[in-house]
């Protein structure tokens, strides 16, 4: 059996700028809303997709908000986007799935919780991160853990994370943490770039391993000394912006796997439907609790 776990605040945001706009009878925006419900019974209707999970950020703030001031914020998210969240998180539990609601945590968490549990268990063969966050790379683990962008269709397994970032998805946090993330509001250490902390990191794979001496870096040593400087100097911040990278295996997800599994939409769908001004979505539905 394969296990979905998607990222609903990835899903509803990609819905956002990509679905076209619709407004409910009620006046207010929820295209994004139908195009995440639309994604999913696309998915739920697809073979071998039978236990599935979905996480929101319910808030966009999370508890590293308090680790690091810069950290993402909802500010600049769009108020007819930010006003869809609960709905969307309505309309998907209606559709019959499981629904992970982050406040404390972040979606990211949960996803990282719910792919290690499930991940151990024998009667799973897969697990799909259904995302393309990069965040999300660390989770892979060989063919069993893999991140799915459904978008474009393209499966990473741990070779792949490996050739796209140039790390094992082990030292993913360390090399977000050099690099910088900025969505996620971190800036990383001056001056190391994506192939020289690629370069480092495929040989020592974790910031606390990197030697101070230039020359042990594999790169030119005007370089390698202006690196090492710079991580020195910032080395805190490094492991700070390491540890916000870093997702949580703990967060308090009750569910178990038969939990996630797809028993059909609850009739109350058909009402959230109408209120979202889309009848015809119901009538594609097929297994109803």
């Amino acid at each position: 059996m394969k296990v979905h776990l998607i990222d609903g605040t990835y899903e509803l945001f990609r819905n956002h700028f990509g679905a076209p706009p619709k407004k409910a009878p009620n006046g207010q925006e929820v295209g994004a809303t139908l195009g995440l419900l639309r994604s999913l019974l696309m998915l739920l209707t697809s073979p071998d997709v039978t236990h599935v999970g979905v996480a929101f950020d319910h808030v966009i703030e999370s508890f590293r908000n308090k680790m690091y001031a810069d950290y993402k914020t909802g500010e600049g998210v769009d108020p007819l986007l930010m006003a869809q969240f609960s709905l969307a998180e309505k309309a998907v539990s209606a559709l019959g799935v499981t629904v992970w609601s982050m406040t404390k945590f972040e979606a990211d968490d949960a996803l990282a919780t719910a792919a290690t549990r499930f991940a151990k268990l024998k009667s799973v063969d897969q697990v799909l991160v259904c995302s393309p966050d990069k965040d999300l790379a660390q989770l892979v683990d060989g063919t069993r853990v893999v991140c799915w962008d459904r978008r474009r269709e393209i499966i990473i397994d741990e070779q792949g994370v490996i050739e796209k970032f140039g790390v094992a998805p082990e030292s993913i946090p360390d090399y977000l943490a050099l690099v910088g993330d900025s969505a996620d509001g971190y800036p990383g250490i001056q001056g190391w770039g994506a192939k020289s902390t690629a370069t480092v990191l495929a040989k020592f794979k974790h910031i606390e391993s990197i030697p101070k001496d230039p020359s042990k870096l594999g790169l030119g040593l005007g370089r390698a000394t202006t690196l090492v400087e710079n991580l020195q100097q910032n080395f805190k911040n490094a492991l700070l912006f390491r540890e916000l990278s870093t997702l949580r295996t703990d967060v308090p997800l009750k569910e178990k796997l038969d939990d996630l599994k797809w028993r059909g939409a609850y009739p109350r769908l058909k009402k959230v439907c109408h209120e979202l001004g889309d009848e015809r979505i119901p009538e594609r539905v097929p297994l109803w609790r």
